[in-house]
């Protein structure tokens, strides 16, 4: 068998891990081929999941540096274990009073290089066993703070009430966890936050725009305008 070499932009769905994708990708459509994902998202996030096939998955670290842009939403004073929306809540605290302006302010302290240490709901190892595993068990081990650059960090839309949300766009170098962001956010606000929702609308030349979503991939795979694209 010839071996391929591709680089899919696949918008990933809502509920389905990047791995899930990997294998679907694979089973369905390159058995026997190595196939392989740069750059993880969470079962919950959505967005462009580069998919690399054949000889293309040498060029996995390389895309993987690339920089990546996202688009979510925060919620204000309420904390949750995994730091997002499928966690359990641990605090909750009212927070009608924190405005936009207050919310800038934090933002400019999060934006250029800074020190981020890795949430225990993650899949970094610790002596061969997963993070989120350890966590599962109650466990937490020392993580070591790692240095991510935030290369813009902005408001879309501030929707007051008891919980504020905010609409916000963040464009950041490799390694960095935006649902440790927002936590580290809501912290230095005083209210605690979680990330609601999140969606990967780049990584370096890949836009979402250009992407294509799981269940068209069988409709356009004879068509290559979705591959190797930015």
């Amino acid at each position: 068998m010839c071996e391929q070499e591709k680089i899919l932009n696949i918008n990933k769905p809502y509920g389905m891990s990047s791995c899930g994708v990997t294998e679907y990708i694979k089973k369905r459509f390159f058995p026997g081929q190595k196939v392989g994902h740069a750059g993880t998202l969470d079962p919950w996030a959505t967005g462009v999941l580069l998919v690399c096939v054949g000889k293309a998955t040498k060029k996995v670290c390389e895309l993987m540096e690339l920089e990546k842009e996202y688009e979510g939403e925060m919620v204000l004073g309420i904390s949750t274990d995994t730091q997002d929306a499928a966690g359990k809540v641990v605090k909750k605290i009212n927070a009608q009073n924190i405005g936009k302006e207050e919310v800038e302010r934090v933002f400019e302290k999060f934006r250029g290089e800074i020190f981020q240490t890795p949430p225990m709901y993650s899949a970094l190892r610790y002596k061969g066993k997963r993070l989120y595993e350890l966590a599962r068990e109650g466990k937490v081990v020392e993580r070591q703070p790692r240095r991510v650059n935030i290369y813009e960090l902005r408001i879309l839309k501030f929707i007051p009430g008891d919980y504020p949300g905010v609409k916000f766009r963040v464009v950041c170098s490799r390694g960095t966890y935006i649902r440790t962001l927002v936590h580290e956010i809501g912290e230095l606000l005083g209210c605690g936050a979680h990330l609601s929702s999140l969606t990967r609308t780049r990584i370096g030349d890949f836009s979402i725009e250009n992407s294509i979503d799981l269940e068209r991939i069988h409709l356009e795979y004879g068509n290559n305008s979705w591959i190797e694209q930015g």
